[in-house]
């Protein structure tokens, strides 16, 4: 639930980096090449049901469920790093790197925005 006219410009940024973070766990899987071995679903949903299960939440801009997300959203943004450090700077754990930190920032800055009116 948005509490007022700020908060639907920050609720947009965050849908917009939430979807960016999916969009770009999605194509790390494919590129540069899948890992040898390993079951493209599975890898596919150990990637990605965690944030999925916060779809709802996101697209309402229910704060609670924002909360949860930022939580989720900092063990993504340590595994990017520490891959982003692996890799030696490669596009893609960099590219998520970022993102992850926009994510968390951007959703701590709508619960700032979207404080429910006393009274």
């Amino acid at each position: 639930m948005l509490h007022n006219p700020k908060a639907r410009n920050t609720a947009r940024l965050t849908i917009l980096l939430y979807l960016g973070v999916l969009a770009t766990l999605l194509v790390t899987t494919f590129y540069p090449a899948p890992v040898e071995g390993v079951s493209v679903p599975l890898m596919l949903t150990v990637k990605l049901l965690p944030l999925l299960a916060f779809a709802v939440p996101v697209f309402r801009g229910h704060n609670r469920g924002y909360i949860w997300l930022a939580f989720v959203v900092i063990f993504y943004f340590t595994q990017a790093v520490v891959s982003a450090w692996l890799s030696e700077g490669a596009a893609g754990p960099v590219l998520l790197t970022v993102l992850t930190f926009l994510l968390f920032t951007m959703a701590m800055i709508h619960l700032k925005v979207n404080r429910p009116v006393a009274g």
